[in-house]
């Protein structure tokens, strides 16, 4: 039996509450996140050319995107981009793939993009519009971005072939506000940053975190509450690594519930790699 198994019986668990893997079902919808979705759906509802969403590292983006695709009407033809890099050519290859439409690899830039346009064109004619996701677009060179601002000047009686969702850390908001993506700039319909959590957000996601496991969502003091704010500076990914520590520290000690003690503990024997200030020197 792991670790993790002995504290979740301990504790009352089914399975353990912090995982770092994005789960909607585990989704604590904030004040902002409920903005954040309603800007999505705006923005695919009102046919944006193009929707811009930033946040920190871990502040909960990619479980929005995971909420709105299982949620997405059967008209809509989603692809979803990852980490996209390269060139125009590269970049078109990576939009076919997410499509799912088979082209050569080795075929000119002019042929790939006429079937793109092809594709677009018939899914429209279909009643169904595509909108294209581009997950980490921070990492999208400045020939990327305009490569994309180019593929909302294919339209049909107005309306535009593709929508485009460009989801990133916060220098993606730096990226497309430089002066030579005016263009660009103008053609972001709905966009909003998701900022940290509060003090007080953080005790509710706890909470609500340790409720959908299972728990009864009182292990946590409030002063460990404030402490795993203090150490996190609310972003979520890094308050359930170190929940997460937490919850493996107070079993071992065979305590109920965790402390202020148990977090200082965990900070005291330097487990807690990636705290808040850590993250803000590194840029990530």
């Amino acid at each position: 039996m792991s670790a993790d198994q002995l504290y979740e019986s301990f504790f009352g668990l089914t399975e353990r509450p912090f995982s770092l893997v994005p789960d909607p079902e585990y989704m604590y919808w904030t004040p902002e996140h409920k903005r954040a979705y309603s800007i999505l759906e705006f923005g695919i509802m009102s046919r944006a050319p193009i929707t811009l969403i930033t946040g920190e590292v871990g502040a909960g983006k990619t479980t929005l995107l995971q909420k709105l695709l299982s949620d997405i009407d059967d008209n809509v033809t989603i692809g979803l981009i990852s980490n996209a890099q390269g060139g125009r050519g590269e970049l078109v290859q990576w939009i076919l793939n997410a499509l799912d439409i088979n082209v050569d690899p080795a075929a000119a830039y002019v042929q790939s993009f006429r079937v793109l346009q092809d594709f677009l064109l018939s899914e429209y004619a279909a009643g169904s519009r595509v909108v294209l996701i581009i997950d980490e677009a921070q990492n999208l060179s400045a020939e990327g971005l305009e490569e994309l601002r180019m593929l909302t000047n294919i339209n049909s009686n107005k309306d535009v072939l593709i929508q485009l969702i460009l989801v990133g850390q916060p220098e993606l908001r730096d990226m497309v506000n430089a002066p030579n993506m005016k263009q660009l700039v103008q053609r972001i319909s709905a966009n909003f940053h998701l900022s940290r959590m509060s003090r007080e957000t953080v005790s509710q996601y706890i909470s609500h975190r340790l409720r959908t496991a299972g728990g009864t969502g009182n292990e946590f003091t409030r002063e460990a509450c404030d402490h795993i704010f203090k150490e996190t500076d609310g972003v979520p990914r890094l308050v359930n690594q170190l929940c997460d520590l937490a919850l493996l520290y107070a079993w071992s000690a065979e305590e109920n519930t965790v402390e202020n003690r148990t977090i200082q503990a965990i900070i005291d024997d330097n487990v807690f790699m990636n705290r808040a200030a850590d993250t803000e020197e590194d840029g990530s």
